[in-house]
């Protein structure tokens, strides 16, 4: 993928340590003689000498007592797809007791009653993807409410905002189109890492909550976190859930995901997802033409077909696009997402439709009014309006997040809204 080119950073730039790899090089002293939970997936890695260790191996193998797992949604593992409940269960490679943050209601969401019982801290240690909708940050504030109740402290492990801290594009979400994938009220691509997300949210929320931090170290806030020292031209990415598979997909997630409230494949059950949209019967080199002509700068679209194995349009032979950023730098995730749907409305009418389906344990508001966080965007889009039109309350929305969250900032940023 081609973008704008990143200046080396300056000969005394620190390599780039998430808050895990900090705590293991100071010997996790803070946790020793704790009874510690954690919540964590295949992302909560430590680096050392030449491999990853998971930091359940690294905490033990230092004497940490780590009593149990949480697992939020798609599991300890990431084995889940999206929206399939994980039962509480015994992990099998850590042999410890998993509970699960995500089960097949809303009400298994947040810890049960006795999920804290022996548990002196709670440690959060999972990779983020910087979207409003990815479901990570959501399970970290609720964690934090109920440890407030039964006065647990939090200990986050931060990791860097893939996406850069600098980018802020979206608006907000009020209380009435509050849901698991609008907990909190953050524009779309909100540039904040889980840290900040939380301090914000206790803020707001009035916790009395003891929230404990290790920050990152050497965090180049204006870079993705593959061009961060020492990633440059080397793997930096673990899959966070099975449909992000690299950081190209994270950059494109802010508006792909906004085809989940849609009848078109967003490309899970390929290898790219959200890489990829289409259904059968779309005239994919019409979709292409109308997508390139709304998108902006910064995407293209090439005509392809596809076959999802699973979920939207399983096994059927999909005509579609697939998409790629070419500028990290001139793309607006968000407001490209909205011009892939408004493209399909506009070549595929006899196709496309809204998803009718629950979405994230929600039946009474439409998905796509849960991800934008209002009507406005549905109901323009409907109507045959412009995209300006539809992202009319961004603006004002990302200013308004700006005032709120600089108390909360916890890294330095240079340049854009909260700088």
């Amino acid at each position: 993928m081609s973008h704008a080119p990143t200046p080396s950073p300056s000969p005394s730039a620190r390599a780039y340590r998430c808050g895990a790899e900090l705590a293991h090089a100071d010997g996790w002293r803070a946790l020793m003689g704790r009874r510690v939970g954690v919540v964590c997936n295949p992302t909560s890695l430590v680096r050392e000498a030449g491999r990853h260790l998971h930091i359940v191996d690294a905490m033990r193998a230092a004497g940490v007592d780590v009593v149990r797992l949480y697992g939020p949604e798609h599991g300890v593992w990431a084995t889940a797809q999206d929206m399939i409940g994980v039962e509480p269960g015994h992990d099998p490679i850590f042999g410890l007791p998993v509970d699960s943050l995500y089960g097949d209601s809303e009400d298994t969401l947040a810890l049960r009653p006795n999920a804290l019982e022996g548990v002196d801290v709670l440690v959060f240690d999972v990779q983020d993807v910087g979207a409003r909708y990815y479901t990570y940050a959501a399970t970290l504030c609720m964690a934090l409410d109920a440890c407030a109740a039964r006065d647990v402290p939090v200990l986050v492990l931060d990791r860097a905002n893939p996406l850069g801290g600098e980018r802020v594009e979206g608006n907000g979400v009020p209380e009435a189109f509050r849901s698991f994938v609008g907990w909190i009220d953050l524009p779309q691509r909100h540039g904040l890492t889980v840290a900040e997300v939380a301090a914000l949210y206790r803020a707001e929320a009035g916790l009395a909550a003891t929230l404990d931090v290790v920050a990152c170290e050497g965090w180049q806030v204006g870079r993705y976190l593959d061009e961060q020292e020492p990633f440059a031209g080397a793997p930096a990415w673990t899959p966070p859930s099975p449909n992000m598979p690299t950081v190209d997909t994270a950059v494109l997630y802010p508006g792909g995901c906004l085809v989940e409230a849609t009848n078109l494949s967003e490309g899970r059950g390929t290898t790219r997802p959200f890489e990829v949209v289409g259904a059968p019967g779309v005239d994919a080199r019409a979709l292409c033409e109308a997508i390139e002509s709304l998108a902006g700068p910064g995407l293209s679209a090439r005509p392809l077909l596809f076959e999802p194995t699973f979920q939207k349009w399983g096994r059927q032979v999909c005509a579609g696009a697939a998409l790629r950023c070419t500028d990290r730098d001139a793309l607006a995730s968000v407001r490209a997402g909205l011009a892939v749907i408004a493209a399909a409305m506009r070549v595929a009418p006899e196709i496309f439709a809204w998803r009718a389906e629950a979405y994230e344990f929600v039946t009474d508001i439409p998905a796509m009014d849960l991800l934008m966080g209002n009507t406005l965007a549905r109901e323009v889009l409907e109507a045959g309006g412009t995209l300006d039109a539809a992202t009319a309350d961004f603006a004002d929305n990302e200013r308004r997040f700006a005032s709120r969250v600089r108390p909360h900032l916890r890294y330095p940023r240079r340049r854009g809204v909260l700088a």
